[in-house]
Parts: C-alpha cells; structure tokens; sequence
C-alpha cells in the first residue's frame, strides 16, 4: 500500500494571528506530529509569527515564494507590483500562493487549513487515503442563486485557463475548508496552463482578473486528468463552517458548536464575523470526542 507524506499550510496575516494560535495549538493537539504545518506569511508579520515556530510547525514567507518580479508595494496595502503584469490584488496573490507552495514542499499531499478553522478532535490524514487514492473535497452544485452568480466568474476563469471552451454549469463545489492536493497535480497543472497560455504558468495567473485556487484545481483534476488524477471525490464536508458575517451571541455559538457532526474534525469561524477567539476558545471543550 502506497504511503503518503502529508503537509498542512496555512497562510495568515497580522490581523489573524490569535486565529491562526489557536489553529497552531490544535494542530499539536490533534494531528500526527509527522505532519508538518507550514504558516505562509508577509515578511513584515514574520516576527509575530515566530513566536508560534515549532519542530514541527515552519515559517514561510509569501516573498520567498514569489519571483523577483513581483514586488510588494510599500505601503499599499493589499497592493503587489508586477514587472510583468498588471498590479495584483492581494486577494488574487493569496491564491497564486498557495498553488506556487507545490514547488517548495516536498510532500505528496498538501493540506490546506485557514487560519479561522480549528481543529477540534484527533485528525489523521491517512484517513483520507481510499484504495491509494486521495480525498477531493467534491459537492454537487450549489443549489443557492447568490452563490452560482459569485462563482461563475471563477469556473469561467478556469475554464479558461485549462482551455476548456464549453462547460456545464452549474458545476461541482471545490471550495471548503481541509482542502486536499496532489503535489505531482499541482505541477501537471503548472506544464497544462503554459501549453494552453504559450507562457509562464505564473505569469498566465497574475493577468487574471477572476480566480478560484480551489476551483481551478477541481476542474483540472475532474476535467482534465479524470481516472489518472489519483484522486476520488468525496462531498462530506470535514469542517463546521460558519461563513457569516454576523456575530454570534453566547447562547448561538452554543447552539453552533452543538451541530457538529461525528465526520467532521474541525470547526471554521469567519473572521469576517468578527467574533473573538476568546469568545468561543473555550467552547472547543464541549466537543464530544468520537
């Protein structure tokens, strides 16, 4: 039987670095100490960040993930500087992030963990693994209007960018929380993306207006490698997810905390909705462990 290693990643920023701590702690809590986290910061919030270094949790920053000619604009912001293209919204840079993170990581499998999710009971990645092949978080489509206008544009992109014409859609949901990737995915997509572009794989990602990490990957897995993906598809959904903005009273993140299902591992707050870490931080404690 094939073994896999494992990588979780992370990117953060200043504003969520109480999120990110306490995600940090779960992760020594829950999740094998042969998995690795890797924290993806900007250089200017690295010293926060180190404070959260570990054996087993390393810091990256997103600058030495970038090429030379991508700059940070100072002090703009959510601005970068392209030699290349045009100004990137920082939106778009933290996407080309963490599909950039394939070339540095050396791990078969990268794990990818928002900074706002936490993981509340023990999590073995090796339970994503099914006859050799790995978990893609896959939904059938969104049923909800306000979500299919948001998303169009992204399956545009990306069908656009594998350079796939025509497509149905509504098309299946890619994005969540404990997302999965095959590494060796990741750089077939970087090779398929220069073909269909006639340049740089980067540089194709940095001229879009509109793009899905997620999506992009999903698409390229389900449409273009199919059966020789490595992956099969799996809807269940790993984390409880409030993706709100509203806050929450005491008594609603009770009743919150309450839904979660014996399949999911983890809980996800926004932070767009603005609520404390301390105002839920002690509610992991409630969780029944199955």
């Amino acid at each position: 039987m094939q073994q896999f290693d494992f990588a979780i990643i992370t990117p953060s920023y200043a504003p969520d670095f109480q999120r990110c701590q306490l995600l940090s702690w779960s992760v020594e809590q829950f999740v094998p100490a042969s998995v690795t986290h890797y924290i993806i910061v900007d250089a200017r919030d690295l010293q926060l960040f180190q404070q959260l270094e570990t054996q087993r949790t390393q810091l990256i920053t997103v600058e030495s993930v970038l090429p030379w000619w991508i700059q940070h604009i100072p002090f703009v912001k959510n601005g970068w500087f392209s030699l290349k293209t045009f100004v990137i919204r920082n939106w778009i840079l933290q996407q080309i992030v963490k599909i950039s993170i394939a070339q540095y990581l050396k791990q078969d499998v990268l794990i990818f963990v928002d900074s706002d999710v936490t993981f509340v009971r023990p999590f073995d990645p090796q339970s994503l693994i099914r006859d050799g092949k790995v978990r893609l978080f896959s939904e059938p489509p969104y049923p909800y209007p306000d979500l299919l206008e948001r998303c169009y544009p992204w399956y545009c992109a990306a069908n656009q960018l594998l350079g796939l014409p025509e497509f149905q859609y509504p098309s299946p949901g890619y994005i969540g929380n404990i997302i999965t990737w095959k590494r060796d995915n990741v750089l077939k997509m970087y090779q398929h993306i220069e073909k269909v572009s006639g340049q740089g794989w980067l540089e194709t990602l940095c001229k879009s207006w509109n793009l899905s990490e997620y999506i992009l990957y999903g698409v390229f897995v389900e449409q273009i490698l199919k059966e020789e993906s490595g992956h099969y598809c799996d809807p269940v959904k790993l984390s409880l997810d409030y993706w709100k903005t509203d806050e929450m009273s005491d008594v609603e993140l009770q009743k919150f905390f309450a839904q979660i299902t014996p399949e999911q591992v983890a809980v996800m707050i926004s932070a767009k909705a603005g609520i404390s870490v301390q105002q839920y931080q002690n509610l992991l404690d409630i969780v029944p462990q199955v």
